[in-house]
């Protein structure tokens, strides 16, 4: 049984990172089951669904009829790999004019997350067989590439969210800075510690842009299969602070927990170890409203 404290302070949580199906890779719920879990549970007020292969918005469109009676916010994204082709500013414009609200940089595309693939500590692979070219976003001269210049401009016009994706530190600053220089506001990196490889220091720079760090649950669940420690994930929000930190359930992987029990047991986890109770409000509550633009 959860602690009383605990579903206090998570009642009303938004979940920035999630995984439901369809899926080419093996999920254990859709987005509908995952939302209406969420609300029944803990009164989510949005969930954010991502796909490594396609876009999401599509997927809570079609399962809108579904949630009529679920008041969670059910937000879309798209992640530019080759499955959508790649750079692709028409797959932006349908995901982000249809209503979703973060585009993700190269993740499995990425050049460091292919060449860290064997050692990304179980990362999911495809259910079925699914082509997946290496996608560069900066070029020789050390500018970004120019399909991404219209991307940019399209993120910034509508408000939406960029996140890093899995690139390489260096790549994603370059991308985090020319997208400042469109106008873009709004800047994510997920998992630091996970394929991406970027440092604390290189994480202050990232937040120096005006950057949120996300965190992700499925590495430290106790009961997940990652099972990183508790005390790592406590470290990054002490050296980055709170108000710098989101925290993303990443579930949805089958034969993993579900979002509400990632974030019971991790919040938990986390106030045992002396983070405040105000701070972990701020990673859950303030900080994810304030990116999507969410009122209570």
């Amino acid at each position: 049984m959860a602690d009383e404290r605990v579903l206090r302070i998570l009642d009303g949580i938004i979940d920035p990172h999630c995984h439901p199906a369809p899926s080419a890779m093996p999920r254990e719920f859709d987005a509908a089951t995952g939302a209406r879990d969420g609300w029944d549970r803990l009164r989510m007020r949005a969930m954010v669904f991502k796909c490594h292969h396609h876009n999401t918005q599509m997927d809570v469109i079609a399962q809108r009829s579904l949630l009529e009676d679920v008041p969670t916010e059910v937000i879309g994204a798209v992640a530019l790999n080759s499955s959508i082709g790649g750079l692709n500013l028409a797959q932006v414009q349908m995901c982000l004019g249809l209503g979703g609200k973060v585009v993700y940089l190269p993740t499995v595309s990425s050049g460091r997350h292919i060449d860290n693939h064997a050692e990304s500590h179980g990362f999911p692979t495809t259910t079925v067989e699914v082509t997946t070219n290496r996608i560069e976003v900066v070029e020789a001269d050390g500018r970004v590439v120019p399909e991404l210049l219209p991307i940019f401009d399209l993120i910034a016009e509508k408000g939406a969210v960029l996140n890093g994706g899995h690139l390489h530190p260096d790549d994603m600053e370059t991308c985090f800075t020319a997208a400042l220089g469109r106008g873009v506001r709004k800047l994510v990196i997920s998992h630091p510690d996970f394929v991406i490889g970027a440092e604390p220091e290189q994480c202050r720079k990232f937040i120096d842009m005006g950057a949120k760090v996300e965190h992700e649950l499925h590495m430290y669940d106790p009961g997940a299969k990652m099972r990183w420690p508790l005390e790592q994930l406590l470290e990054w929000i002490t050296v980055l602070g709170a108000e710098n930190t989101l925290l993303g359930s990443d579930l949805g992987q089958k034969g993993f927990p579900w979002p509400v029990d990632g974030f019971i047991r991790v919040a938990e986890g986390l106030l045992d170890l002396g983070l405040p109770e105000d701070d972990l409000r701020m990673i859950v509550h303030t900080n994810p409203r304030t990116l999507f633009d969410i009122d209570d």
